[in-house]
Formats: structure tokens, sequence, C-alpha cells
């Protein structure tokens, strides 16, 4: 073990009670975080008799995003399961209902050495996928002296994480070796992680632009929108902490006319905070998990409900992209392009720069300098049926032509360890 890595390995075998508060603290606001703790440690149930192959995919994004990869997998390994990891509960409910019983999930454990090792020998995988940014040092190297390849799949790097990789050194420049393939989204990522010593990287695209719509949600976000009988809809998407305020303060400033604000936030823990929001400046609030119908009188439906997004998404006139409007580096505008929603996006999108500088180059989307212009360009734009219309078009010819990275990442597969 690296001296890098030996302090590294410390410092988390000290910060383990730390850990175990955090898991408490959050599980005060969401429960799932209080279910599987020991898995969180290395200790599974039984694995039972069944040849894995293992993808891990940290939370929400990432799962629906590697769903086209695991129907491949399925096809193509009839005689292998897979094996789902994730960190988050919400990751997990995210599996629960894409998958079902089809695939072996757990949660992947904390990256102290023994409880890697103990993760990695129980269910001996044939081969591991890691989804997008999960480079763990230890749980590498225990899958290197293990003889299991790993591969970091729709890899991503922005230069801010750049930087952050180049502070720690050798650490992160060990742990990239370790993988048997890198598979980039981006040619840009692909020389970010190539700066920091990485092997065997090539391009394949982004597996978010193969995921298809799921055709119930697009329908009840339809029936959604025949009900609300003409009313605009602006969505607010994914949103992060600070930018609800943002939002709300605006909408009381502006002339909505009758357009209706929905608001999605990322994190489920923070569903009660964002309506006592709404009903701390008087406007009138519905909850989606409530049920019903939209009343007419209603200023903001709080989207407080789980695996709903591409209904919201069907239901909306246009997007507000969440985390572009602060300094969070923006969520994907991938998935409202797929199902023709012409997109707004604030000045802060580091974490998805390439996806949307094509977007805003093919006019999709349309970037703005905050919050208040944001609001006020979605207005004028829900307004505007034409434009709505030659804007999602856009966004269906964006989407359709970045397509493929699922067969292209699973082409490179086949090519190496995994056996039929």
């Amino acid at each position: 073990m690296s001296t890098a890595r030996l302090l590294y390995s410390l410092l988390l075998y000290l910060a383990a009670p730390v850990l175990l508060l955090r898991l408490l603290w959050r599980g005060r606001r969401q429960r799932g975080y209080l279910h599987h703790v020991s898995e969180r440690f290395g200790f599974y149930p039984d694995a039972g008799n069944h040849r894995y192959i293992w993808v891990h995919a940290v939370s929400v994004g990432e799962t629906r995003a590697v769903e086209p990869l695991i129907r491949a997998l399925q096809a193509h390994y009839p005689q292998h399961r897979i094996l789902l990891t994730h960190m988050t509960p919400t990751g997990r409910e995210t599996g629960v209902g894409l998958f079902g019983d089809s695939v072996t999930r757990c949660y992947l454990p904390y990256d102290h050495p023994g409880a890697t090792k103990r993760f990695l020998a129980h269910y001996r995988p044939e081969a591991g996928l890691l989804i997008e940014t999960e480079v763990w040092p230890n749980l590498i190297a225990a899958g290197v002296a293990l003889g299991i390849p790993l591969h970091l799949i729709n890899a991503r790097l922005s230069e801010r994480s750049l930087r952050g990789y180049r502070r720690v050194g050798t650490l992160a420049c060990d742990a990239l070796r370790g993988f048997s393939l890198i598979a980039a989204q981006t040619e840009a990522d692909a020389q970010r992680l190539q700066a920091l010593q990485a092997k065997h990287v090539v391009v394949t695209g982004n597996l978010k632009f193969d995921v298809d719509p799921p055709v119930q949600q697009v329908l009840l976000g339809l029936e959604l929108k025949r009900a609300l009988a003409g009313r605009r809809v602006l969505l607010a998407a994914s949103t992060r902490e600070g930018e609800e305020e943002l939002l709300l303060d605006g909408v009381r400033q502006l002339a909505m006319h009758g357009a209706l604000l929905v608001i999605v936030p990322r994190h489920p823990q923070r569903f009660d905070a964002v309506a006592a929001m709404v009903a701390e400046r008087g406007l009138r609030l519905q909850r989606r998990s409530a049920g019903g119908t939209v009343d007419a009188a209603t200023d903001v439906l709080l989207g407080d409900t789980m695996g709903e997004m591409f209904m919201y998404y069907a239901a909306c006139d246009v997007v507000l992209m969440g985390g572009s409007f602060l300094s969070y580096g923006a969520h994907s505008l991938i998935e409202p392009c797929t199902i023709g929603k012409p997109v707004v996006i604030g000045p802060s999108t580091y974490n998805f720069a390439e996806a949307t500088e094509a977007a805003v180059a093919a006019g999709a989307a349309l970037r703005v300098a905050d919050v208040g212009n944001g609001l006020s360009a979605a207005l004028a734009l829900a307004g505007d049926a034409a434009r709505c219309q030659r804007m999602g078009e856009a966004g269906l010819m964006f989407t359709a032509a970045h397509r493929g990275a699922a067969d292209r990442v699973l082409a490179l597969i086949r090519l190496r360890e995994i056996k039929s």
C-alpha cells in the first residue's frame, strides 16, 4: 500500500464514527439511510450461486443513465446476474422501480480496505462497471488484487474536479491506472482523465442519450397537462438548496398571468422545507403527494414524489434546469430534450458543459444569466407555442444524434474479460 493510500485509509477509519452519525442524522429526514447499514461496512446476506456482473450507480441520475446498458448486459449475458450497488436510498429505490427482482442490489461499502475486500470477496463479480465519477482508491486496489477487471463507464471529469484530483496527487492517479477500461463521455473528459495518467481511455458518448422516456409516465404527464386546462406550466427540475428561494421570490415579483410553477427538489429530504418556503411567501401551494387535480388557484405545485420526473417533463411547457442557477454545476438537460421540451439553463453548467453547449448550439436550450432572467425567458417561451415547438424538435434531433453509447460500451466490454 502506498503512503498516500495508507494515510487516506487511516483518515477513513478515524472518520468511521462520523459516518455512522451522519447516517443517523440523514435518517431523521430520510428513513432509508437507517436500513441495510451493515452493507455500508462490507457485511452482506448470502450471495447465492450466481455469476455476477457488478454495476455501481451511486444515486438516481446514474441509475437511470445505466438502464440501457444493464438491459443490454442482461440480454447478452443471460447466464450472469447483475449486482447493482448504490450509495443513496433514492438510488436504490430507483433501481427497484426500473429492474424489480431481475437484479441483486445492495449498498457499496465505504472505502475502508477491509470493507471493500469483504464486498468483492463475497460477490466475486467477473467484472465491475462503475458509473461516471466513482473513483475509490481502496475499492480499485482490492479489485486489482483479486483479479477483478474494473471499468469506469460514462466517465466525466470537469475542470473543477481535475484541479481537486491534482491536489491529492498520486492517490487519484494510482486509482485511475487500476481501471481496465475508461469509457469517457466526451473527448474533453478523456483528455482530463489522461492528464491524471489514466490508461485505456476511449470516448463512447453519454449513456443518458440512450434512455427511452417511460411511456406510462409520459401518458400521465399528458393527462396532467390536459387537466390544467391550458395553463402555462414552468417546471423547475432537480432544484438545489438556495435555488427555490430565488425562484419563489421571482414568482412574487413577476406577473405570472396564471402560469403554474412546478418545483421538483433534487433531494426528497428537502420537500417539507420547500413547502414551508412557499407558505412563507403567501403563495398557494399544492403537493403532488396529496393527489387530486390541481386547483386553478394554485401558484406552486410541489413535486414531492419519487420516480415521476418524466411525468413532470411531459406535463410542462418549459424546463428550468436545477443546479444551474447557483454554483452546483447543473443537472443533465438530456432527459427533457428526449421528449421535446425546451430548456432554460443558468450560468453554472460545469458538470455537463459539453452537453449544454451542444444543446444551446442546436437550438434546444437557452442559456440565461440568473433566475430572474430564467423565469422571464421561460414565461415568454411558454406563451410562444411556435418557438416552443421549434426548440422541442431541435431537442429531439439533438438527442437522437448522440445515441449509441450503450452499444459502444457493450462492444468494448465483450472484447475484454466477461466470458459468456
